[in-house]
């Protein structure tokens, strides 16, 4: 009796050979470890595709091109998206005072658009806000509190480098006497409550509550995050984000500026200047959970979620220097009511923003000045936007 295999498996036993298979000769049976390595290795690669399936096609644009110029769109129909009703959002934005509106879809270019800014606020947009023009001559703005995300990520980046750690003791790194506190009140307080503005200091830096008690929105201490970043990585702060954050992701045309204005100084002395566009990529950064073209770069998957969910129990809605949209504990609670529970976002003052919607694959960012209505502006941009948007769980 003879057994006869095709490609290494059994495909006829018998006297007679069969024909029309080229490798059919006769030989002994694979052995029981052989078959057990072909499926072994038919089950990775099933298990592979599986997974490359379920990870979310982004485009990611190129990091060389001018003023990031080279990037891909998308035709708003064929992302399933309503281009008349999507317009009627950009006119929205446009007409409140907006500088610049970029939507990304899945990285790809859905939208964007340009204003001037005129009319009462055009000087100071100019002398407060503007920084200069990139090469194609759109605005680069100091994007105001926005800047507190990206040090956000910064601080996950040093965090993953072995170069802090989040419960470790400002002290540590500015050394004794950096607020007002006694030495005792001051060294309770960790990089942790500096990122979740809970440190328990006033805007003066003086000590009201013990560190993680109390909640309170303190630009003047989150200011010393960038300080504790720069001494932890012995880089300045503009040297520390184009090597680790703006230069990988061709953000050529962001950086940190000193401020003019000496009442803005005495709060936090720099403005991280962005444009629409390269905020967009950051967002895009931030929505592919800390990957850039597939490859991890911040994949410390715990700050990740604390960073853009509820983060303590004093602010539903603010996580790590994020502000998200969803109260962890009651989740039908909204801070915008209109937009995806699952948003979160860069927030500057005078509505600078940069949103991201993982459940809609979808980057918002904002550049401008203060729309009429404060964040009434955010509730019905988000209503625009989703009238125009497919029919979605998100909704």
């Amino acid at each position: 009796m003879e057994q006869v295999f095709c490609s290494g498996l059994p495909v006829y036993t018998g006297s007679a050979r069969p024909t029309g298979c080229a490798e059919l000769s006769s030989i002994q049976a694979p052995t029981v470890t052989t078959m057990s390595r072909m499926l072994c290795g038919l089950v990775a690669i099933v298990f592979t595709s599986l997974a490359a399936a379920e990870q979310p096609a982004y485009y990611f644009p190129p990091t060389n091109g001018e003023s990031g110029n080279e990037w891909e769109t998308i035709a708003p129909a064929k992302a399933g998206w309503d281009e008349t009703k999507l317009q009627t959002a950009l006119n929205f934005a446009g007409e409140n005072r907006s500088s610049g509106v970029v939507i990304l879809h899945r990285g790809r270019i859905l939208a964007e658009q340009y204003w001037e800014v005129g009319g009462p606020m055009a000087n100071a947009y100019r002398e407060r806000v503007l920084v200069g023009q990139d090469g194609a001559g759109r605005a680069i703005e100091d994007v105001a509190s926005a800047q507190k995300s990206v040090v956000a990520i910064l601080v996950g980046m040093a965090q993953q480098r072995g170069l802090l750690q989040l419960n470790e003791p400002v002290d540590k790194y500015l050394g004794q006497g950096w607020s007002a506190a006694t030495p005792e009140q001051e060294r309770a307080i960790t990089i942790r409550h500096l990122i979740t503005m809970t440190s328990g200091l006033n805007e003066e830096r003086e000590y009201e509550a013990p560190p993680g008690a109390k909640w309170s929105y303190n630009t003047t201490v989150y200011a010393q995050t960038m300080l504790v970043l720069e001494k932890a990585t012995k880089q300045d702060r503009n040297a520390l984000t184009k090597q680790w954050l703006t230069g990988p992701r061709g953000m050529a045309d962001s950086r940190w500026v000193r401020r003019r204005a000496a009442n803005v100084q005495a709060v936090n002395a720099y403005g991280f200047a962005t444009t629409a566009r390269d905020l967009a990529r950051f967002g895009l950064f931030a929505l592919a959970e800390g990957s850039w073209q597939g490859k991890p770069v911040l994949d410390d998957r715990d700050f990740l979620r604390q960073a853009t969910t509820t983060s303590q129990s004093l602010n539903p809605f603010y996580g790590y220097l994020w502000w998200v949209n969803r109260d962890a504990k009651q989740p039908q609670r909204r801070r915008t009511s209109t937009a995806p529970a699952d948003m979160f976002s860069a927030n500057g003052a005078l509505n600078r923003r940069c949103f991201v919607v993982p459940s809609l694959e979808l980057v918002v960012t904002r550049l401008g000045v203060q729309p009429a209505g404060n964040r009434a502006f955010d509730q019905r941009l988000w209503e625009l936007l989703m009238a125009a948007a497919p029919n979605t769980d998100a909704k």
